[in-house]
């Protein structure tokens, strides 16, 4: 823009003068705009993690199996943006050098390595603290429920013989579907590897959590950062179960109506994206997001950030299910607590009740896998 300077004070010294002084005023407020928003992005990086930075934050190793499919990249990026990460592991059968190159070059603390390949998963899990599991295939229109089992419940059986090996004591935080199914999986995998920790062992149902909050705070007409809603159950259609009744803040100027409306948009969420992206793809970005919160969520527990509180499917006995996803108190060991299910509305009464039996049947039928 510099080079019209000459042009216009050839024109008329007195608005050329106007112009050049308004374009300098110009420069600074975009200075200003850019500057507030490199702050603004760095602020919501790490608004979660706020209570450590990451000089003072204990060293902790974040493993990623599964980094180079359609949730891990995304997730292994928003993972490197967590300052309480210092050391970023990426696993998959292909691919992982490219991922982790490219995460690498990010500017924040945690160091990256890639594994690629079934001889390196080892390496790859060796001190981790945390273990984000995202491996598998998506979900796509015209799959059945039992073909996506069949292959990500191998998938998973696998992966976490290798963590029973060599990282026991890490949390693991399983993202593959069918969750119902592959938490009961890798439950009796550890236990025959005689490393089973119930309260180390997590099904990430956040992407529930995340579109219940969503959903309501757009019909509720209320600003969605404040907006918490508790969803229980399972993480499958009917199974989810979103407690809209404890929803806060709470919009007493809903109808019976638009609550059964958005609880079945919730149950359907997943479908809703798959018939987006017209079997090109399934939710990936919001479920990478979903990872990372809860990801955040165990790493602030083991740090002994106290009252850290998310919705997770976590063995139980608040039902008479031994799995079930309820909100759950993190600590330095875990699960510190699986908190009640509290009150429940009759809608929701009901929709528990609806729940049973097919959640029953997908953990018997993870069980009935792993011991295959």
């Amino acid at each position: 823009m510099w080079f019209i300077f000459p042009i216009i004070f050839r024109l008329h010294s007195s608005s050329a003068f106007s112009l050049y002084f308004l374009s300098l005023e110009s420069g600074k407020q975009r200075k200003k705009m850019r500057t507030a928003m490199l702050r603004s992005i760095r602020a919501s990086v790490q608004r979660s993690s706020r209570s450590y930075s990451s000089e003072s934050a204990p060293a902790r190793k974040v493993a990623v199996l599964g980094a180079a499919g359609g949730i891990g990249q995304p997730l292994a990026l928003l993972m490197k943006l967590n300052p309480l990460v210092s050391s970023l592991s990426l696993y998959d059968i292909a691919g992982t050098p490219g991922v982790a190159a490219d995460v690498s070059h990010i500017n924040t603390r945690s160091e990256v390595v890639g594994y690629m390949g079934e001889e390196n998963l080892g390496k790859a899990l060796e001190g981790a603290d945390v273990v984000i599991i995202p491996a598998g295939v998506p979900r796509k229109p015209g799959m059945t429920r039992d073909d996506l089992f069949n292959i990500n419940a191998g998938i998973v059986k696998g992966l976490c013989t290798a963590i029973a090996k060599y990282c026991p004591h890490a949390l693991v935080n399983m993202i593959s579907n069918p969750v119902n199914s592959t938490v009961p999986i890798a439950s009796e995998v550890f236990k025959k590897a005689g490393t089973y920790d119930e309260k180390r062992l997590f099904g990430v149902t956040t992407l529930d959590v995340v579109r219940a909050k969503t959903f309501y705070a757009g019909k509720a007409k209320v600003p969605v950062a404040g907006v918490n809603v508790p969803v229980v159950g399972g993480h499958a259609g009917v199974t989810i179960l979103p407690l809209f009744s404890q929803a806060t803040p709470q919009a007493n100027g809903l109808s019976d109506e638009e609550i059964v409306a958005l609880t079945k948009r919730t149950q359907d969420g997943g479908t809703e994206v798959v018939e987006a992206k017209a079997g090109k793809g399934s939710a990936t970005l919001s479920m990478a997001y979903a990872g990372a919160i809860f990801a955040d969520a165990c790493l602030k527990g083991l740090n002994g950030v106290p009252d850290v509180i998310e919705c997770s499917f976590v063995q139980s006995n608040i039902t008479e299910l031994p799995f079930f996803a309820s909100k759950v108190r993190l600590g330095k060991n875990g699960v510190e607590e699986v908190l009640g299910l509290g009150s429940l509305s009759d809608f929701e009464k009901q929709g528990l009740e609806a729940l049973m039996p097919e959640l029953k049947s997908s953990i018997e039928k993870g069980i009935k896998f792993a011991n295959q």
